[in-house]
């Protein structure tokens, strides 16, 4: 399994304690640090001396920094890669069902869990992931059982063969957001299905990295949004302007003048 960790090892920590009573019976949990500037590394080393960390050097984003760890664990020969968000905490039986159901549907190149808000326990955030409508330029997480379009990054397990088919996630084209998204898309067009464990629960700070209503989100998310749109929507001009239009007007009357100017920041520099 592989914990992305930048400037967040408090969260991490919480993070691994809850991996660490995981009832699966064998796996290896791989840190990466992605060039954190808070003494990262170096808590995570003394608060777990048999964890492996591997430092980037920089902050490679979402998608490059979860491929460091991919890549190692391919290396090491893993059947299946968990990606967990550092900002989530696990259910022992988390990574048990996963694997379950991914043996029983050798066709599911990726399986999420069910998320769960980490500040109201019995409220779930997402079912797994979402769906994209590539029309309308909107992507919305599924919160009942559906067919999905990707698994959420925040909980992802991945078969070996489908990784090694599909690639990894496009670091160059995604620094932050999008990045799972696309990656479901390209499984499902190499003809791979996307599940969801039920009985695999996890617990997940939404946007704990930068926080809800950040300008730095915001730039992320609609850069990375117009780019997605741009390579799979079938009108790539009408759904970049209907996701960005829409996501300006809601700022603009919500007197968040800042974020809105965020958003066509993101855009320009897409």
């Amino acid at each position: 399994m592989v914990v992305l960790n930048w400037n967040g090892w408090r969260d991490t920590l919480a993070c691994i304690a809850s991996l660490q009573k995981l009832n699966y019976p064998d796996f290896d949990l791989i840190v990466v640090d992605n060039g954190s500037t808070d003494d990262s590394q170096a808590n995570i080393e003394t608060a777990f001396q048999n964890i492996k960390v591997i430092q980037t050097g920089a902050n490679l984003g979402f998608g490059g920094g979860c491929n460091a760890g991919i890549r190692y664990a391919l290396e090491q020969g893993a059947d299946y890669v968990w990606l967990i968000n550092n900002d989530a905490t696990v259910d022992q039986s988390a990574l048990t069902e996963l694997v379950r159901l991914a043996d029983s549907q050798p066709s599911a190149g990726a399986v999420g869990s069910v998320l769960y808000e980490a500040d109201r326990p019995a409220q779930v955030q997402m079912w797994g992931g979402g769906k994209v409508n590539l029309w309308a330029g909107l992507s919305r997480h599924q919160v009942s059982p559906a067919q999905l379009d990707f698994v959420s990054g925040a909980s992802l397990l991945l078969r070996r063969e489908a990784l090694l088919q599909s690639g990894l996630f496009d670091d160059q084209t995604y620094f932050m957001y999008w990045e799972d998204s696309d990656l479901g898309f390209r499984l499902r067009q190499a003809g791979w299905q996307l599940a969801v464990a039920e009985k695999s629960r996890v617990w997940h700070k939404l946007s704990g990295s930068l926080g809800k209503g950040s300008r730095q989100l915001d730039v992320y998310f609609t850069r990375s949004g117009v780019r997605f749109l741009r390579r799979y929507s079938p009108a790539p001009l009408l759904s970049v302007l209907m996701m960005v239009g829409r996501m300006v007007l809601k700022r603009v009357l919500m007197a968040e003048f800042g974020r809105a100017r965020s958003v066509l920041s993101g855009y320009f520099s897409a």
